[in-house]
């Protein structure tokens, strides 16, 4: 497999002994983080394709970087610990993949790759709910720009929304950004407010 694999072990025989398992199974290029290092930085100065972390025991602190590597590259943790709660943490702070230590060599490949896949996976998700929550925000806007042209103008909906298209094309500009300039320009009516009680 053609990754740019970053392994993170503060243990330098383990660390090395899972190097040489990485490179036997076929993985192109293994780069270990110096003893210390920030895995932030690492992962930015490296540029891997997946990251490894390998602990002998569960480090709670270092779950925090991993909860910022993990927005952008898919993390395989590996452990000596298998504390139920420990694991949980792991997989909220975004690691794809959580192992006993001393995996056996053919099994490497295809933790590897399903931790690849989910974490594709994961990202797909959101870009689908981050579009379709801007789509959803988008229409709310039209139709708010629409009911301003309605009471103002006295237009129909469709010859508000018309209007509304007309002008996007006079300007060259999508709709979604003139509708919302027009409600920013044009929404002045003050939000309803609760009845207040009587004593």
């Amino acid at each position: 497999m053609q990754l740019r694999i970053l392994l993170i072990d503060s243990d330098e025989a383990r660390a090395q002994a899972l190097r040489e398992k990485l490179l036997e199974s076929g993985f192109a290029e293994v780069l270990q983080a110096r003893e210390g290092a920030n895995l932030v930085e690492a992962v930015e100065s490296t540029k891997p394709d997946l990251v490894i972390i390998d602990m002998a025991l569960p480090d709670r602190d270092a779950l925090e970087d991993v909860r910022a590597v993990s927005a952008v590259k898919p993390v395989v943790m590996f452990a000596d610990s298998g504390d139920i709660g420990f694991v949980e943490e792991a997989i909220a702070a975004g690691v794809c993949s959580y192992n006993l230590s001393g995996v056996a060599l053919q099994d490497v490949k295809p933790i590897m790759a399903s931790a690849i896949a989910l974490f594709r996976r994961y990202r797909q998700v959101e870009t689908e709910l981050s579009a379709a929550k801007t789509l959803l925000e988008e229409r709310r806007a039209i139709e708010r720009a629409k009911a301003i042209l309605m009471k103002h103008r006295k237009m129909t909906e469709p010859e508000a929304y018309r209007w509304l298209r007309k002008k996007a094309m006079d300007e060259n500009r999508k709709l979604a950004q003139v509708v919302a300039q027009f409600v920013r320009e044009h929404d002045i009516e003050p939000a309803p407010q609760a009845e207040k009680k009587r004593p």
